[in-house]
């Protein structure tokens, strides 16, 4: 049976390795969304993994619920247009800025889109 270490130990080990773990206090659920359900976890204990750039997440315990997603939020509101971006499309186009604004809406914001939609 292999020696068990202390957790100074693998502390040690785990930083000459390049992993970091640190836990996150306070937490009062973990809600994960999934296209079928959402599970909700109350209470549980959260751990961060840092490994080579990565997090990784590390949830235990705790009181575990599945339940059907709501549905019945809203569907998402226009993306919020700043006027500098409105500004820059109406320049580089020679359209209105209205024309531009109403671009910029259509194309979520993406300036790309927005000034080729406008030069189509």
């Amino acid at each position: 049976m292999p020696k068990r270490m202390n957790p100074r130990e693998q502390r040690r080990m785990m930083q000459r390795m390049g992993m970091n773990m640190d836990s996150v206090a306070d937490v009062e659920e973990v809600i994960i969304k999934t296209s079928s359900k959402d599970i909700t976890i109350e209470q549980p204990e959260v751990a961060i993994l840092e490994m080579q750039g990565q997090k990784i997440f590390q949830v235990i315990g705790g009181r575990v619920t599945e339940t059907a997603p709501d549905r019945s939020a809203p569907a998402a509101s226009k993306p919020v247009v700043s006027e500098e971006d409105v500004q820059l499309v109406a320049g580089q186009t020679g359209k209105s800025v209205d024309e531009a604004r109403k671009a910029l809406e259509e194309c979520e914001g993406d300036l790309a889109k927005a000034i080729l939609l406008l030069q189509s």
